[in-house]
């Protein structure tokens, strides 16, 4: 009798233990696994954090403006703008302490600084010294939910530091009509994008181009028309705008913008490129004799992403002599810059799994790498000296502000010291493996446990990025760092269609959605528990956001080797997907073809996960944003539904607000407990029960 009581009030210990257990209380690990506590970091800490984004160099090149988001908030993070004295490392904040500020340009003659802040109703674009006096607002700047992708400078300084151009939308000709009762659709591009308090319904708003003089205080429309304008860059001689539109008669159809320069006197408008690729982010060189931008050679590519990588080119101011300069590295390219003598444009690109820094000259030839460290660069700015600033987040820290001059580079912010202080952080480990086909080396990235014992077991939890043309590597992930500090390993692998590998390794997931990719996901498993010996094979779960949980909804069909899965706004069914996102280019793209021509259709069927849902027997915990447009929840609604039909223990969490993914800080900590409680509810432990049906 005392030793059946003695047993039931173990095992309901053992339950509630692992029940409770989350990132965010004391750690308890069984020795028989391999477990140890660590002084990792947990949930919690991320409202501690801070990160650099958007930098830029002051004219006399001994300031820089940068922004630094807080995670302290329940929501989004919030931005405020600081000043650094490069020369005192001393930095100011510009505005009040709670009053959000964002995009700081400063004006040619280092007087003023423009950004995105205010207070109240009078939010919009303000200027003020850099020391933060004269704070004076200027302009409402409004946007749109309409999806409009790759959108670059929307605030642009006259040479003369007098007047500003910007961005901002007025109501298109289809507004009135769409607020009746009933509404009718008539736009093909009929969906947003996501925002809190999102209508369902784009607005219909259109980017237009504005001018507002620092004197005077009077907004004045340059642009109009059913289109969208944005992009923007104002001529060294004062004289033009250049700016990216999608001029095209189907423009909701077929996503292709050109660039296009407005005359600011007699407001006139040159088209400068009509090609069937795609140009973004141009700029005019310091002589305002030639522009460069990013662009592609395919003639199809889509709103949402591109299977081509962007590469840097340059033309003539007039459009001709078109050239790509950047095919020396076979990598995509981002952010473009010029030096300030014209002769050579830096962009930042992507390369196995980092973020690098480069130049190259303008007649091309090689680039020259300058910041080649593992981690990804982010926003920088060049000084008229040659100096670099820039964001770049390592493998042990969120984006830091470094400094590059003629002495080398280095971190000016520490931004994180107290919360990192004693913290043990995991080490980070490439590795390659062959491909099922035999043609690629694959490089995976795994996160080693904190406290790791080679003699130990530890779970092993795969996460898979979105795109799927993106990547994963080295550089800081707080989700990985919890993780960690909980005993699991974390698997990273950069399957085909990754960028960072050059376009041939891009281009392979062509035509093979849920095919060969998937293959190369299992292949690193299998090789990284073949390697590392310490990886309990028992104890493996899935999981990925978009495209990362399409393939973790896809894999769970093909495989019973992982234990539980939390598929987040990933793609059950492609057909249903591809007519209810607001990107619908984007299957024609990585087919070629529209799904309604030859078989597609039935192909696209046989590629969804929802069709072969009898296969699963995998736990899973598919996860959600009310509001996202990309990937409709109805996608994980119907899997959810097929899951249960089939007999698989399944919950549905949804978080409302959220888009695509999870942005809201308090919404990221409790995604991370949770998951690391439905885990642990379906990894088998030596000498305790496994407690199953978890509740959300």
């Amino acid at each position: 009798m005392f030793l059946s009581a003695s047993r039931k009030r173990n095992s309901l210990f053992a339950k509630l233990l692992v029940m409770r257990i989350s990132s965010c209380t004391v750690l308890f690990f069984s020795l028989a696994c391999g477990w140890a506590w660590s002084a990792g970091l947990q949930s919690q800490d991320l409202y501690k954090f801070r990160a650099v984004g958007e930098v830029q160099f002051a004219p006399d090149g001994k300031h820089v403006a940068y922004v630094i988001s807080s995670y302290s908030g329940p929501r989004s993070p919030a931005s405020q703008i600081w000043i650094m004295d490069l020369t005192t490392r001393k930095s100011v904040r510009l505005g009040p302490e709670n009053e959000p500020a964002s995009h700081p340009r400063w004006s040619p003659d280092g007087q003023w600084i423009a950004y995105m802040g205010g207070s109240g109703e009078n939010r919009g674009l303000t200027v003020a010294h850099p020391d933060g006096s004269s704070v004076t607002f200027l302009a409402k700047v409004t946007g749109t939910n309409s999806p409009l992708p790759g959108q670059g400078e929307t605030v642009a300084w006259a040479p003369d530091s007098k007047r500003l151009a910007f961005v901002s939308a007025v109501p298109g000709p289809e507004t009135q009509a769409a607020a009746g009762d009933p509404m009718v659709i008539t736009r093909y591009l009929y969906k947003p994008t996501a925002s809190e308090g999102m209508s369902h319904f784009n607005d219909n708003r259109r980017l237009h181009l504005f001018e507002i003089a620092l004197g005077a205080r009077q907004v004045q429309q340059l642009t109009d028309g059913n289109f969208d304008e944005h992009s923007i860059d104002w001529s060294p001689d004062g004289r033009e705008l250049l700016f990216e539109s999608n001029r095209e008669p189907n423009s909701d159809e077929f996503f292709n913008y050109d660039v296009f320069a407005l005359n600011l006197g007699d407001r006139t408008i040159r088209r400068i490129t009509a090609t069937e690729s795609c140009e973004y982010d141009a700029r005019w060189s310091p002589d305002g004799k030639t522009i460069a931008f990013l662009g592609t050679k395919r003639g199809l590519t889509d709103r949402e992403t591109t299977m081509e990588d962007t590469h840097v080119w340059v033309m003539n101011a007039d459009g001709t002599g078109r050239r790509e300069i950047g095919a020396a590295i076979d990598q995509r390219q981002h952010a473009l810059a010029w030096s300030r003598n014209g002769d050579s444009v830096y962009f930042t690109y992507s390369e196995r799994g980092s973020t690098h820094l480069a130049r190259i000259p303008l007649a091309g030839g090689q680039p020259e790498i300058l910041v080649n460290d593992l981690g990804a660069v982010g926003s920088f700015s060049v000084a008229s000296n040659g100096d670099i600033a820039y964001a770049f987040a390592t493998p042990k820290d969120m984006p830091e502000l470094y400094w590059r001059n003629s002495s080398g580079a280095q971190a000016v912010t520490s931004l994180n010291t107290d919360v990192l202080a004693g913290k043990q952080l995991p080490e980070v480990e490439p590795f390659t493996f062959t491909s099922n086909d035999n043609k690629f080396d694959v490089e995976a990235f795994l996160v080693k446990p904190a406290g790791l014992k080679p003699s130990g077991k530890y779970p092993l939890i795969v996460e898979l990025h979105g795109g799927p043309h993106g990547q994963n590597g080295p550089a800081f992930q707080f989700k990985d760092q919890v993780y960690a500090a909980h005993g699991f390993a974390v698997l990273h692998v950069n399957y085909r269609g990754s960028t960072g590998y050059g376009q041939k390794f891009a281009d392979a997931v062509f035509g093979d959605q849920d095919g060969n990719e998937g293959q190369d996901v299992l292949y690193g498993v299998s090789a990284a528990v073949r390697r590392y010996l310490w990886i309990d094979r028992d104890r493996m779960g899935i999981e990925g956001v978009s495209y990362g949980g399409q393939l973790s909804d896809w894999l769970i069909t093909q495989t019973n080797e992982f234990k539980a899965a939390i598929p987040i706004a990933g793609i059950a069914n492609l057909i249903s997907y591809n007519y209810m996102t607001y990107y619908n280019q984007y299957e024609e793209m990585e087919f070629g073809q529209f799904l309604t021509q030859g078989r597609l259709m039935d192909e696209a069927w046989e590629r969804s996960a929802l069709k072969h849902v009898a296969n699963v027997h995998t736990p899973t915990m598919l996860v959600h944003g009310e509001n996202d447009p990309d990937v409709p929840i109805a996608e994980a609604e119907q899997y959810f539904i097929a899951l249960k039909d089939v007999g698989v223990e399944t919950i549905m969490v949804r978080y409302p607000r959220e888009g695509h993914g999870v942005r809201e800080i308090k919404h990221q900590i409790d995604l991370m407990d949770r998951s690391i409680r439905w885990y642990e509810a379906h990894f088998p432990s030596p000498g305790s029960e496994r407690v199953t049906n978890v509740q959300p």
